[in-house]
């Protein structure tokens, strides 16, 4: 069942299911697709840490590549919330252990859901307990529920814990779909509330035209999946490199002054001097200040960068950890 990962991000925190690090066998697996790991999935993951910490053994993500909606449909693509790089950061912020993530090719979509439990859960991870949503399906055609996984664990000397849906403050169910929603309106605000924490990208700094230097405004330039749904525009960021956390204002679009062309998110770092090609950024998306725009020049344009720019400093000057989680992943320690 296995197949190759081309986003799967290094390290020892995430595992592909049939290369399962020994550390990660004989604990707690938190199971779902988790696009977004939000307030909701959080409650499971929190569950399968307690259920972890009392058998003592790890607590696991066991998760899928790609989101099924992109195996059934790959003519409609999905936004995805968390990649796989992404979402490794947000559970490792959260405290598990391990990422174990699994092809959902043609054939995972043909294996029963007794076949699911005893290559993958039994053989693969030998899980002392699972967790799951109330919403949860596996297996072909879906018939594995979180009742025919209760079951399967009685017989099989596991545990499974069902957690409901979990609602905002408002009583609506917390979901991705809302949050991808939020998002593609450019309301990121209204996304990390249902998140929890700021959304977040993660890439490696590419080549762009260099323009932004004769602006006064070098940028660190990231492309996103052509099936990120962002609404293009410009933000408030707060950008880590190497563990640091740098202030900025970033574009995310096709830069409608200039070329038109493909999608680039455009970072530029406070006072920040140094070569970011090629490495790593994790960029914190605060709010959202403005769309893009055509100005009648470049004097224009450098006098808004500079209107944003102070914008951008105000609102990340006054932000307030949404959470533990929020204060991990997007405020400096102390």
């Amino acid at each position: 069942m296995s197949s190759p990962f081309p986003d799967l991000p290094d390290g020892p925190f995430t595992s592909p299911v049939d290369a399962v690090a020994p550390r990660l066998r004989g604990g707690v697996a938190a199971i779902g697709n988790f696009d977004g790991v939000h307030r909701g999935h959080q409650e499971v993951l929190a569950v399968a840490r307690a259920a972890a910490e009392e058998l003592g053994g790890p607590a696991v993500v066991l998760t899928f590549e790609p989101h099924p909606r992109a195996f059934f449909r790959p003519d409609q693509p999905v936004f995805r919330l968390t990649p796989p790089a992404e979402r490794a950061v947000v559970l490792e912020a959260l405290g598990l252990d391990g990422m174990v993530v699994t092809p959902f090719d043609a054939d995972l979509a043909g294996t029963s859901a007794d076949g699911f439990v005893d290559l993958i859960l039994r053989e693969r991870l030998g899980v002392r307990g699972a967790v799951v949503g109330y919403n949860f399906h596996f297996g072909k055609a879906r018939a594995g529920t979180p009742d025919f996984l209760q079951a399967r664990g009685r017989a099989d000397g596991f545990a499974v814990t069902v957690v409901e849906a979990r609602v905002d403050e408002g009583g609506e169910p917390i979901s991705s779909t809302r949050i991808r929603a939020a998002l593609e309106a450019g309301a990121p605000e209204a996304a990390a509330r249902l998140l929890g924490y700021r959304w977040l990208v993660v890439g490696e700094v590419v080549h762009g035209d260099k323009r932004g230097r004769t602006l006064g405004y070098p940028t660190a330039n990231i492309a996103l999946a052509p099936s990120c749904g962002l609404r293009h525009g410009v933000y408030a960021v707060r950008v880590s490199v190497d563990g640091v956390l740098h202030d900025g204002v970033a574009s995310f679009g096709r830069r409608p002054m200039f070329d038109d062309g493909a999608p680039l998110f455009e970072t530029h770092l406070f006072g920040f001097e140094g070569d970011l090609y090629g490495r790593a950024l994790r960029i914190s998306v605060f709010a959202f200040l403005r769309p893009e725009a055509r100005f009648d020049g470049v004097d224009a344009l450098v006098t808004q960068m500079d209107r944003d720019s102070a914008e951008a400093r105000a609102i990340l000057a006054a932000a307030d950890p949404l959470s533990d989680l929020d204060r991990t992943l997007s405020f400096p320690a102390g």
